[in-house]
This record gives C-alpha cells, sequence and structure tokens, in this order.
C-alpha cells in the first residue's frame, strides 16, 4: 500500500519509486482501431470498449492512441473508453492536402464527441490528454463548445512558449527534413523520440512509436504536422483558461525536457479549478516512463468523479 501523496502549496509528489517502475516495461499495442469517422474528407481511426461513464482518451505529438492503449484496457471494467488517433497520425488518414493544425484537430475533436453522443448534456466525458491533446481538447472546450465531466491533463502543450529545439529546427526547415533519404529520417525520428524518456525506451517501444512516421507517406506526414505546429492556437486559448468550468487535474513529469515541469504550476494556476500532481523521475513519455504510477493516478482521480 502507498502512503498517501504529500501535500505542498497545492502541489503534490506521486508516491515514492517503485521496483515496478525502475525498469521499462513492455507496452500493450493489442487495441485495434476498428471504427472509422468521416470529417471533412478526413477518416478518423478510432474505437470504444468497456462499460460504465464515458472516457476520452487524447494522444499528442509524434504519438498516437498506441500510449494509451494499456490504461484504456485497465480502466474498461469502470469506464467505456474511447481510443482514436488524430488525422495524420497513428491509423487514420494522412492525406497531404489535409491540414493537421491544432486548430482543425480542436473542431474535429467536439465533433467527434457529438458523434458519439457525448456533446454536451448528453452524457459528458471524462478527457485524458497527453501533449497535444492538452491543446486540442482545451480548445475543443473553450471554442466549440464540448463539455466534460473532468480533464487530466498530462504534460501538455497548453502554455507557450513549446516545441523542443529539435522540433523548433524541423518546423522552420520542414522542407529540406522531408527530403532526407529513408534511413537518415529513420535515424533522426528515432533520436528524436528518444530523447522524450527519461528512463529510456525498450527497442520494441521505439519501433512502435516511430512506425508510423516511416514509409514515403510516413515520413511526410511526419514533417508536415511538426511544419503545421504553432504557437497562436495555444496563444488564442490561453487568456480563456479562467472560463473552463470542470474539475481539472494536471499531471506532470519532473524530468520532462520536452515541456518543462514548471508549465505544471503555471497551467493549475490558469484554470478556476485544477490542482496539480507531479510524478519523479518520469520524462515526457511517463506512459513508458512510470505505467505503475501513471495507472494509479488516473485512476484515483477518475473513481473519485464517477
Amino acid at each position: 500500500m502507498w502512503e498517501p501523496a504529500r501535500t505542498l502549496r497545492g502541489m503534490t509528489d506521486s508516491p515514492p519509486v517503485r521496483d515496478d517502475d525502475a525498469t521499462p516495461v513492455g507496452h500493450d499495442d493489442t487495441v485495434v482501431l476498428d471504427r472509422r469517422f468521416s470529417w471533412r474528407g478526413r477518416d478518423v481511426a478510432w474505437t470504444a470498449f468497456g462499460s460504465g461513464p464515458p472516457l476520452v482518451f487524447c494522444h499528442g505529438t509524434p504519438w498516437s492512441s498506441w500510449l494509451w492503449a494499456p490504461y484504456a484496457r485497465a480502466l474498461a471494467g469502470e469506464f467505456t473508453v474511447h481510443l482514436w488517433d488524430m488525422p495524420g497520425y497513428g491509423a487514420s488518414s494522412k492525406d497531404p492536402a489535409h491540414d493537421v493544425d491544432l486548430g482543425v484537430q480542436g473542431e474535429l475533436f467536439a465533433d467527434l464527441l457529438a458523434h458519439w453522443g457525448l456533446a454536451r448534456g448528453t452524457g459528458q466525458p471524462h478527457v485524458v490528454a497527453h501533449d497535444y491533446g492538452g491543446a486540442v481538447s482545451l480548445r475543443a472546450a473553450l471554442l466549440h463548445g464540448a463539455a466534460y465531466a473532468s480533464l487530466c491533463l498530462v504534460d501538455v502543450v497548453a502554455l507557450r512558449p513549446w516545441g523542443s529545439p529539435f522540433f523548433s529546427l524541423v518546423r522552420d526547415n520542414a522542407p529540406v527534413f522531408a527530403s532526407s533519404p529513408p534511413a537518415v529520417h529513420r535515424g533522426s525520428l528515432e533520436a528524436y523520440v528518444a530523447t522524450a524518456s527519461h528512463r529510456g525506451l525498450r527497442p520494441d517501444d521505439l519501433a512502435a512509436l516511430v512506425a508510423p512516421w516511416t514509409g514515403e507517406q510516413g515520413q511526410a506526414a511526419f514533417y508536415r504536422q511538426i511544419a503545421q505546429a504553432d504557437e497562436r492556437y495555444t496563444a488564442e486559448v490561453e487568456p480563456l483558461l479562467g472560463r473552463l468550468d470542470v474539475p481539472a487535474r494536471v499531471l506532470w513529469g519532473t524530468q520532462d525536457t520536452w515541456i518543462p515541469v514548471d508549465r505544471a504550476a503555471r497551467l493549475a494556476a490558469a484554470l478556476p479549478d485544477a490542482d496539480v500532481r507531479l510524478v519523479p523521475g518520469a520524462g515526457h513519455l511517463i506512459q513508458l516512463d512510470a505505467p505503475v504510477r501513471l495507472a494509479t493516478e488516473l485512476h484515483a482521480w477518475l473513481a473519485a468523479r464517477r
């Protein structure tokens, strides 16, 4: 049994490191997104399973719903879980003619919730969002009328500035990087993705994370989504954060080098009903760096709001 978390000035640290978080573990990739939602020419891959109140997971960049799959399975006994890939990511369509910026994704997410019957007043879901998923879920709520039962923001893109040095370099030189030979692209991609983990990635997990971005279509899609990253989409909602009428938890890995941990307190302070939990020893890929503690945090947060 873990000791209760310590509270200090509204911020809490998760329990001490356990042996089962000390070494990277395998990740469950067996969840298949077997359904499709057509939206403005885009095919959005998604699935839902379990029973209970609705729970939606939102992934970030350059990730996919694969990161959330084990957590969705673990919570499916108490919640009806929804997993989806943003257009341009994972199993969803990657048409080069379609924009994949945060503005598009936020509007899409609001419409996807309505498609699932989870629009305002019709069964508001709990939402757990990581990285870009934070900006997507905030834009959907603050600009497009989406409503949530609760919102858990995990190492999210929400406040400026954001983006690692490599991310910024690629964004400013996307055509050059997009034309890289496949072997060079894969090497750069693997090195970039690896920096998101503080503890180091298992070879199988690294392979799964980079797989959607290889091949001719995947390589082009990788650089396209970075080229369309623009802080104006978070600047647009930052002044509106105080209007978010939903209980929120901000959860952050203390060793996140992609989006430093100081953003956690800043974000919570900007929201009207939010607290902060810190996970020591976890980087940006908190799902892989601290799976036991993240699962425990998510379950405690959601179970208290069923």
